[in-house]
C-alpha cells in the first residue's frame, strides 16, 4: 500500500498521493442547476484526496440527464461552483470538474423547451428516468445533425472554460457510462451512416474532436477524458470493445491530456490494451473480477504494483470516509456508507461522517 502515498505528477499538477476521489453524483443541485452552498463543505472535508473529481456536471440545459443535479454552462452555476474550489483549495486540495452531456439519458421534462433529447442515432435506451412524480420511460432521442454536434462541441468547451473560471485545477469529459459520448462510442448506440458511424474509426471521431477542442481550450494538461469499456449500463451493449479503446486510446496520443480514467468491468486485457497505447498518466477504478465491486485501496493499490495504473480512483469509500488516507494508512476503521442517502437530502450521509479523530 506505501506506493499509494508516493506523488503523482499529472498534467502541471503534484499531487501528494495516488489516491483519486471518483465523481459521485449526488443529486443535492437546485432546480436551476446550482450545486449547494453544503457542497463547499462536502468536497473540502475530502480535500486529502491526491485528486477530487467532481459529481457529474451538465455542459448545458439540453445535457440534462437526472434531476437536482449540477451544470456549469450559467454564471451562477459557475459562483456556486466557485465556493466549492475555494473550500478544496483552502484546505490544500486539488479538483477537477467532469463534465457531461447525457445524450438520450434524458426527458422532455427535464428541459424548460419540452424538445426531446438527443442522440447520435434515434435509439431509446429501453430505460427508465426517475421523477418527483415516480418513473418514466427515456423516449426515442433525435438524431444529432451535424449542427447539432458543432453545437454541443461548442458547449463543452464553453463549459470548460467556465470551469476553470469556476477554480477547477481541470475537468474530466465523460466519454462513459451510456452518456452521449459514450453514445457515440458504441456500435448499439450509433447506427449513423456517416464518417460518425460505422467502423471504429469512425464512432470514436467525434470524442476526439469534443476532447481536442477542449484541451486547446483550456490547454490539454488540464484535460482528463472518463472511459468504461464493457459497461451495461444505461442501456449500452458493445460488441467490440477490445478494438475499440485501444483504437480511441492510440488517437489521443498525439494530444498531451492529464490522463485517462478508466472505469474497469471485470475488462482488465482491455485495460492492459489501454495500456499500452497510453503514454501517459492512467487512472483507474479497479475492478478486476466479479467480487472486486466496490473498488478497494487493495484491489487499487495491486493494480498500481503491477503497473496496470498510476493511481487509484474509489468512489463509495470516499463517500463515507472523509479522511480516506488517513484511514488507509493504518488499516482502519471504515464508515460504512448509508445507500439510503445517496441521493438528495440533506446534511445527512452527506457531511456528518466522522473522521478518526472525531
Amino acid at each position: 500500500m506505501d506506493k499509494l502515498f508516493t506523488g503523482l505528477t499529472l498534467g502541471k499538477l503534484d499531487l501528494p498521493n495516488r489516491l483519486v476521489m471518483g465523481p459521485m453524483t449526488r443529486s443535492r443541485a437546485n432546480e436551476a442547476g446550482e450545486i449547494p452552498a453544503l457542497a463547499a463543505e462536502y468536497y473540502g472535508q475530502r480535500a486529502s484526496a491526491g485528486l477530487i473529481i467532481s459529481e457529474a456536471t451538465q455542459v448545458s440545459a439540453l445535457g440534462k440527464g437526472y434531476i437536482s443535479t449540477p451544470g456549469l454552462h450559467t454564471g451562477e452555476q459557475v459562483a456556486a461552483w466557485r465556493r466549492v474550489t475555494d473550500a478544496v483549495h483552502a484546505a490544500g486540495g486539488r479538483m477537477f470538474a467532469q463534465l457531461v452531456h447525457c445524450g438520450r439519458i434524458g426527458h422532455p421534462s427535464l428541459y424548460e423547451t419540452g424538445e426531446a433529447p438527443i442522440g447520435p442515432s434515434a435509439i431509446a435506451s429501453g430505460e427508465k428516468l426517475f421523477t418527483g412524480a415516480g418513473m418514466v420511460d427515456h423516449p426515442v432521442p433525435r438524431e444529432m445533425t451535424r449542427a447539432d454536434m458543432e453545437r454541443t462541441l461548442g458547449e463543452f468547451v464553453e463549459a470548460a472554460r467556465n470551469a476553470i473560471d469556476a477554480g477547477f485545477d481541470g475537468v474530466e469529459v465523460h466519454a462513459a457510462n451510456g452518456f452521449l459520448l459514450h453514445q457515440f462510442l458504441s456500435d448499439n448506440t450509433n447506427r449513423r451512416t456517416d464518417e460518425y458511424g460505422g467502423p471504429v474509426e469512425n464512432r470514436i471521431r467525434f470524442v476526439v474532436e469534443v476532447i481536442e477542442a477542449v484541451a486547446a481550450a483550456v490547454g490539454p494538461e488540464k484535460v482528463g477524458v472518463r472511459l468504461s469499456p464493457g459497461i451495461t449500463f444505461n442501456g449500452m451493449a458493445e460488441s467490440d470493445s477490445a478494438a475499440l479503446y485501444p483504437a480511441l486510446a492510440r488517437a489521443l496520443r498525439p494530444t498531451p491530456l492529464a490522463y485517462l480514467h478508466v472505469l474497469e468491468m471485470v475488462t482488465r486485457d482491455i485495460t492492459k490494451a489501454i495500456r499500452g497505447e497510453w503514454r501517459g498518466t492512467l487512472l483507474l477504478c479497479a475492478h478486476p473480477t466479479p467480487e472486486s465491486f466496490p473498488s478497494t485501496p487493495e484491489t487499487g493499490a495491486a493494480a498500481v504494483a503491477e503497473g496496470v495504473a498510476d493511481a487509484v480512483v474509489l468512489a463509495t469509500a470516499w463517500l463515507a470516509n472523509p479522511d480516506l488516507p488517513a484511514r488507509i494508512r493504518q488499516g482502519g476503521p471504515y464508515n460504512e456508507a448509508d445507500s439510503t442517502t445517496f441521493y438528495g437530502g440533506d446534511h445527512r450521509g452527506y457531511t456528518d461522517y466522522p473522521t478518526l479523530g472525531a
